[in-house]
């Protein structure tokens, strides 16, 4: 079993003169991390000072060979607490925030003094500390950090209530700092120890207090601050060896839905045995459960309503009930102002003048971007989530996952109109850990003309294992991109409006607008809609590849692997084979893959350019290692692609003779580098260079003014933006 090492890490435990913080101190110390031992020196209600037991700590652990110092302030001076780790250790990785102090008092006799400094011991110093360290945190991506709540906290305690509501507060800032804390990788949780300490040593019986040995505690602290840990906002007691999570539970509750059942204190008290009936009960984690759980118990109830007409094979999850159902029709209108609209939730701009055709209802060219269609199979399968379909009427909304997408255009989208959308149970797969469920939605026009079809994968957590095939013929398929680089790569970055922006085109979930609803899902913030990026990609292949013609558009397919924040830029990745263009996106800033396994059939295509293959020894060009360590700087530098708008080839030769080609496409948004000649229009310059001479022009050996008067350097075309990107070749290639 490999043992976990806190190498490199940098521990700050207050209070750990004594007790848990001692055995904190010593343990991490023993295991490789540097530890400031932070001890006031004071006694167990707050009063006095002294270096000491803080000195006793630090010399211990030097005397194993650890690494330690010792700092002696108030908690209440975090700032100082903080600055010790960073003066002496140059980071700060973990906080134990162990510093503890009692007043016990009946309720009655609780004096103001009493109160407050409690709260500022345990609640304020806890807070001031962490705050302290928390942007050194963030900008390291990695912190961990332990809350130290009690039993007394969790439960009550009788002449404790000063330090009840203290150490309860302490289980709030976790929950909230875990949530605040998931996107920069610093994690936060709580223990309540049951061990004996400087506080508890002549309160708990003494054959008590040495089974309650405070090194029994100390692994669990030690655990939940590893990187390999990825605990995040969970509660733990812990003590004698023994250590469990805490939870709140809740129970199913009673709803007061109908005109027969209002909501009186007559009918809470006839009733009260249910509401803490906890034989079924829910564990909320998140601040966004309260109003889930609350709404979906209210839809619950109305829906049990209804049910009095309806048979019991039509409730629950029933697949063979399900397959073949067909949605009510639904009408769609909208008019151009609906078109812009959606154009601007998936990143059309004003500021890239070939956007107007998608934005401006008077442009001569005024059209609709395919992919709005897309919107016709959300509007048509309404139903589904209402609970009306047969053998679907209990799904839990909680627990759908959007996994893929396929769109097929059958005719121009027009730019105003009234269409029906038809829509179906295509099909229903087990997959093991849930059901995929595929929805097809036909849309026709005024004429009754097919104009799109559209499938929607949709998988239901937990819903498998009910026998069912585990795969759908009718089921359109992702396909893997070429293996080899990119053809073509756009990116654009976001908005952090994007997704309240995109949320108005028919989209309301709260997932994407409210922090409380997406803390529920897991996530740090509101997420943009997979059918926003998929839109953004759509958009990206349609200007690379058809020169934004519409008409050039058939069909899309993709599968949704990731979320992308709004504000995040987004990168399409493209691959052309005939017709057909490979397309996988990915957040630029982290290189997460958000769609996968995607492609876009295009048609009336002009024939792909041909590219040259490369030689047999074209291995051994030195160039190669040139124009491969120039693409890697243009794709983390877009801007460098501002600088010079061109395209420019160049023809490598050895031994006086062709040896190799490679394209600088810096016309193309994002710009991309790789060999052969170029594959979206022609090229501005053609420059032709012996592999040695290229190496000795790039390095600055060879002058290209030299070079081109002794006919080294052979031009074709704008020799002047020659210029810009020569400049460019020796300020950003790295032999």
């Amino acid at each position: 079993m490999a043992e976990l090492r806190y190498d490199g890490r940098v521990a700050l435990i207050t209070g750990a003169g004594g007790g848990l913080g001692r055995e904190y101190a010593l343990m991490f110390a023993a295991r490789g991390a540097s530890v400031v031992v932070n001890d006031l020196g004071g006694g167990r209600s707050g009063d006095g000072d002294g270096t000491k037991i803080a000195d006793k700590v630090v010399a211990e652990i030097r005397a194993k060979g650890g690494k330690a110092v010792a700092n002696y302030d108030s908690v209440e001076e975090g700032e100082k607490l903080v600055q010790t780790a960073l003066d002496n250790f140059g980071r700060i990785d973990i906080i134990v925030n162990n510093a503890g102090i009692l007043r016990d008092r009946s309720f009655a006799r609780i004096s103001d003094t009493d109160w407050d400094l409690i709260h500022r011991v345990h609640v304020r110093g806890a807070f001031l500390i962490t705050r302290a360290a928390w942007p050194h945190m963030k900008k390291q991506k990695y912190g961990r950090i332990i809350m130290t709540a009690s039993a007394s906290g969790l439960y009550g305690n009788f002449g404790q209530a000063n330090y009840s509501a203290a150490k309860m507060g302490l289980v709030g800032l976790c929950n909230t700092l875990s949530i605040e804390g998931t996107k920069y990788n610093i994690h936060c949780n709580t223990i309540a120890p049951i061990a004996g300490s400087r506080l508890t040593e002549d309160i708990i019986p003494e054959e008590i207090f040495k089974l309650l040995k405070a090194e029994a505690v100390a692994p669990v602290v030690l655990y939940l601050c590893h990187e390999e840990c990825e605990e995040n906002g969970g509660v733990f007691e812990s003590g004698a060896g023994w250590v469990g999570q805490v939870k709140f539970q809740r129970a199913e509750g009673v709803v007061f839905a109908t005109e027969a059942a209002k909501l009186t204190p007559e009918n809470v008290r006839d009733s009260w045995s249910t509401v803490g009936d906890m034989s079924t009960c829910h564990y909320p984690t998140a601040a966004g459960d309260s109003t889930v759980l609350v709404v979906q118990s209210f839809e619950n109830a109305k829906r049990d309503i209804t049910r009095s007409t309806t048979s019991a094979e039509e409730d629950g999850f029933n697949p063979s009930l399900a397959i073949g159902q067909k949605f009510p029709s639904a009408q769609f209108s909208y008019t151009p102002n609906d078109v812009i609209l959606y154009a601007l939730g998936v990143g059309a701009s004003t500021s890239q003048p070939d956007h107007l055709k998608f934005l401006f209802e008077l442009n001569e060219d005024f059209c609709t971007l395919p992919s709005f269609a897309v919107l016709l199979g959300i509007k048509g399968m309404g139903h589904l989530f209402l609970g009306g379909i047969p053998g679907l009427r209990d799904i839990d909304m909680t627990k759908i996952l959007h996994g893929e997408e396929y769109l097929e255009v059958f005719k121009p989208m027009p730019t105003s109109g009234t269409l029906t959308a038809q829509s179906q149970i295509a099909d229903i797969v087990d997959k093991g850990s849930g059901a995929l469920i595929l929805t097809e939605t036909k849309a026709y026009n005024e004429n009754k003309e097919l104009l799109s079809l559209s499938q929607t994968a949709i998988f239901l957590v937990g819903a498998g294992g009910f026998g069912g095939r585990n795969k759908s013929e009718k089921a359109k398929l992702t396909v893997k991109p070429p293996s080899r680089s990119p053809d073509a790569s756009m990116k654009e970055k976001t908005s952090v409006d994007q997704a309240a922006l995109y949320r108005l085109t028919g989209d309301p979930n709260p997932l994407h607008i409210d922090p409380a609803f997406a803390a529920m899902g897991g996530f740090s913030k509101p997420i943009l809609h997979g059918l926003c990026s998929f839109g953004f990609s759509c958009r990206h292949v349609l200007k690379q590849f058809a020169d934004n013609d519409v008409n050039k558009f058939k069909a899309v397919k993709c599968r949704f692997a990731k979320p992308v924040l709004p504000g995040q830029t987004i990168q399409t990745d493209m691959w052309r084979e005939g017709n057909r263009i490979h397309f996988q996106t990915k957040v630029a800033e982290t290189g997460t893959v958000v769609i996968s396994g995607a492609y876009v059939d295009l048609i009336n295509l002009a024939p792909q350019p041909t590219v040259v293959e490369p030689a047999a020894a074209e291995s051994s060009l030195a160039s190669d290692v040139l124009f491969q360590e120039l693409g890697r700087q243009i794709s983390e530098h877009p801007d460098l692609v501002k600088k010079a708008k061109g395209i420019f080839l160049y023809i490598i030769t050895k031994d006086g003779k062709e040896a190799s080609q490679w394209t600088l496409d810096l016309k193309t948004a994002g710009g991309a580098v790789y060999k052969g000649q170029p594959k979206t229009g022609k090229s501005n310059v053609t420059v032709t260079i012996a592999d040695a001479d290229f190496v000795d022009l790039v390095s600055g050996k060879l002058s290209g003014q030299q070079a081109f008067m002794t006919g080294r350097l052979k031009v074709k075309g704008n020799i002047m933006l020659l210029q810009k990107i020569s400049q460019l070749l020796v300020a950003k290639a790295k032999l």
